[in-house]
């Protein structure tokens, strides 16, 4: 790994990988590849626009030519695919984009790769690492296991259906053309720069501006949560030590119903306020600001089609191969990610107004 090609590097979870890599190395050459769309934020990679070692592409998957473009002119020996649409509930209103960007896209790569790689001399020392969800195993019973590695797919939504495709075509990439393939699935996700569509930062901006938290169903839906720094630290371990053409779970062995989730967001918002009184004259609108439940802000609406009912990794798979373990516990993750909020206020401004989107020429 000296030569990475990230593609979907401004979203929130690529973004945090690549400040991860630069953080703990520094023999890295970082290309990120990104199309910009709503979620991706050229302001997530602020913390290392200025490393000589890194730089920035604004283009689309799809495109191969420039996908092959880039891994020709920088040698690139890594690719690490995270550019995807990924929100469901975008996916049920307009699956389209979802089969043009993590299906099409996807296959674009793998072709891309193959191609240059083999034109290069070969896939030695070479790795095309993709990185997917654990939506693409379906949904478990309260007391069903949890998902491992070999168990069926059966997606639920046009976005876990998306996923699943193109796990399925990496797999195949690799069994058919011997391309140097592996493949993570993930639990959900949480940390800085996350876009406020999703959960937590949806309900922690809600409460900092005194409305409703929207909490599908009887918001008993159960989700394994892992910090996006655990996140990172995986798929470094797939990367450097996993077995070609094999899938690793990572998971936060963290499991917590959405309401407890953000029953607990709610108790961290309100401590962190009484212990620093200045931030009620930032936010005036907060319940916490006047003394007052943030949990009070709760509303329960009308659950979402083929909702799954519950998420759950076993990641003994890459905790007893590449000896992963997750460090971050959840009240101390969720903390410190609330804090990096309250002190990063431009950065969810931005995105609440849509100005991020000229950040970039």
């Amino acid at each position: 790994m000296k030569n990475l090609l990230v593609t979907g590097g401004a979203g929130f979870i690529g973004a945090n990988f690549v400040q991860y890599l630069f953080n703990t190395h520094d023999d890295l050459n970082i290309i990120v590849l990104d199309a910009l769309t709503y979620a991706g934020n050229i302001n997530n990679l602020n913390p290392v626009k200025d490393n000589e070692n890194f730089s920035f592409v604004h283009g689309n998957i799809c495109d191969q030519a420039l996908v092959e473009q880039l891994l020709e002119k920088h040698s690139v020996d890594t690719l690490v695919h995270f550019a995807a649409e990924s929100h469901v509930d975008r996916s049920i209103t307009g699956p389209d984009a979802f089969i043009e960007s993590n299906i099409v896209g996807t296959h674009s790569l793998l072709k891309a790769a193959r191609n240059i790689w083999e034109k290069a001399g070969g896939f030695d020392n070479r790795r095309f690492h993709h990185v997917s969800t654990d939506e693409v195993y379906g949904t478990l019973g309260p007391n069903d296991p949890a998902f491992t590695e070999t168990t069926p797919y059966a997606p639920n939504s046009p976005y876990a259906a998306s996923k699943a495709a193109s796990d399925h075509l990496v797999r195949a990439y690799h069994h058919t053309f011997g391309l140097p393939v592996t493949t993570s699935n993930c639990s959900n996700n949480y940390g800085p720069y996350q876009f406020p569509e999703k959960l937590l930062p949806l309900c922690l901006l809600n409460i900092l501006a005194g409305k409703p938290l929207p909490i599908y169903g009887d918001g008993q839906q159960v989700r394994d949560w892992l910090h996006v720094d655990d996140h990172s630290r995986g798929i470094e371990l797939v990367i450097q030590e996993g077995v070609l053409g094999e899938t690793y779970n990572i998971g936060g062995n963290n499991e917590w119903a959405n309401i407890d989730t953000v029953k607990l967001l709610c108790e961290i918002v309100d401590s962190i306020f009484k212990d620093s009184p200045e931030l009620a004259q930032l936010f005036p609108d907060s319940p916490a600001s006047k003394g007052k439940l943030s949990q009070d802000l709760i509303t329960f609406v009308t659950d979402r089609p083929g909702h799954d009912v519950r998420y759950a990794i076993n990641a003994a798979k890459i905790s007893n191969e590449l000896g992963y373990d997750p460090q971050h516990e959840f009240h101390g993750g969720l903390k410190a990610t609330v804090l990096w909020y309250l002190d990063n206020e431009n950065w969810w401004r931005t995105v609440l107004d849509g100005s991020y989107r000229t950040a970039y020429p």
